[in-house]
């Protein structure tokens, strides 16, 4: 299965005015080893039918900021539609659509399937 691409900013992008606030969660961003995370998780969608997935490693930062700020599903899908700052931490373009509660729940159920997520505990 592809992936969509979530890594090209857009002109909505280049509109957002720099703020402080949007920044702080870079420091905690920029400790993390997102690449041995996104190495872990990069096998896990191997269907090449059906429409382009989230990147496993923007659901995994997903799944990160909802443990940090105890959301369920449909809220923090909320949070993520409306929050610039995670927007931000996530790499997601204000021209994307955010993922849904439900897809966020499949790729949850996924990792607890493939027995992932003892790994990142």
């Amino acid at each position: 299965m592809s992936w969509k691409n979530t890594q090209q900013n857009s002109f909505a992008d280049s509109l957002v005015v720099e703020h402080k606030s949007l920044s702080e969660l870079d420091d905690v961003h920029n400790i993390i080893n997102w690449n041995e995370i996104e190495q872990t998780l990069s096998n896990l969608y191997s269907s090449k039918r059906g429409a382009p997935s989230y990147p496993p490693l923007m659901m995994f930062k997903i799944l990160t900021l909802q443990a940090w700020y105890d959301l369920s599903d449909e809220a923090l899908e909320k949070q993520i539609a409306r929050d610039l700052m995670f927007r931000r931490f996530i790499d997601l373009s204000l021209s994307e659509n955010v993922a849904d509660h439900s897809s966020i729940w499949r790729f949850r159920q996924l990792l607890n399937t493939e027995q992932l997520l003892e790994t990142f505990a």
